[in-house]
C-alpha cells in the first residue's frame, strides 16, 4: 500500500488479515462442504454466507455484552471491541477470498487480493471505484476486472479504494465500538445488530461482484499460492 494514504494503520491491518487468512481459504471451503461433500458451488457459497453472517454477528454481540457484566466496565469493553474490529476484518477477508476461490477468480497476487477484499467491503463505492479507475464497466466486476487488468492498474485502483476504505471502515467501526459499550446489555443488541447489517451488506456486494455461482468446481490449481 502507498505510504502517503491517510490511515495507513487501517491498511496495514488489512494486509495483515489478507496474509493470515489467504492460506486458510481452502480449509474454510472444506468446512462449508463438510455436511455434503457432493455440494455444488452454489450450495457451498450459501453455506459460506451463513457461516460468515453467523460468526460475524456473534462476535459483535459477545463483545457488546461485556459492558453489562459487573466489574468489567467501559474501558475493558472498549479494548475488547478494538480487538474485535481486527477479528471482523479477518472474517470478511476470509469470506471474500473463499468466494473468489469457488468462482475460480485468480487472486494469486497481493494486489488482486486487496482489490477484491476492499472492493467488496466498500459495496457500491467499491464497484464504482474499480470501474472508474480501470476504465471498464460491466456486471460482476470481481470476475471481469480483477483477473484481467495489469498490476500497475491494480495499484492505481487500490490507492483509490484505500482512501475510501480508511474513511468508511474507520467511521463504521468507530460508531459500532461506541454503541457496543452501552451498559445494561444494550451493547450486545447494538453490536450484534450492527455486525449483522455489515455482514449482510458484504454478502450482497459479493453476489454483485462475482455474479451467479459456477455450475462446476474450478479445475484443481493453487491460485492463492
Amino acid at each position: 500500500m502507498a505510504t502517503d494514504v491517510p490511515g495507513q494503520r487501517v491498511l496495514d491491518l488489512l494486509d495483515k488479515a489478507i496474509g493470515v487468512q489467504a492460506p486458510l481459504v481452502r480449509r474454510n471451503i472444506a468446512r462449508a462442504r463438510q455436511r455434503n461433500p457432493d455440494a455444488t458451488p452454489a450450495q457451498a457459497i450459501r453455506s459460506l454466507e451463513r457461516m460468515y453472517v453467523s460468526a460475524f454477528t456473534g462476535t459483535g454481540a459477545a463483545v457488546g455484552g461485556t459492558a453489562a457484566v459487573p466489574g468489567v466496565g467501559t474501558g475493558v469493553a472498549l479494548s475488547l471491541s478494538a480487538g474485535e474490529a481486527l477479528t471482523s476484518l479477518g472474517m470478511s477477508t476470509l469470506f471474500v477470498l473463499s468466494l473468489a476461490e469457488v468462482h475460480g477468480v485468480p487472486v494469486d497476487e497481493l494486489e488482486r487480493r486487496r482489490t477484491i477484499v476492499m472492493g467488496i467491503m466498500l459495496g457500491e463505492t467499491g464497484s464504482a471505484t474499480v470501474a472508474k479507475v480501470a476504465g471498464r464497466t460491466g456486471r460482476h466486476w470481481g470476475r471481469q476486472v480483477v483477473g484481467r487488468v495489469p498490476a500497475e492498474a491494480l495499484r492505481r485502483i487500490n490507492r483509490a479504494l484505500g482512501r475510501h476504505f480508511v474513511t468508511k471502515y474507520g467511521t463504521r467501526q468507530g460508531i459500532i465500538v461506541l454503541g457496543r459499550v452501552a451498559p445494561f446489555g444494550i451493547g450486545a443488541v447494538i453490536g450484534g445488530s450492527a455486525n449483522a447489517a455489515l455482514a449482510a451488506a458484504t454478502v450482497r456486494a459479493a453476489r454483485r461482484a462475482f455474479g451467479p455461482p459456477p455450475e462446476a468446481w474450478p479445475e484443481a490449481g493453487d491460485p492463492l499460492g
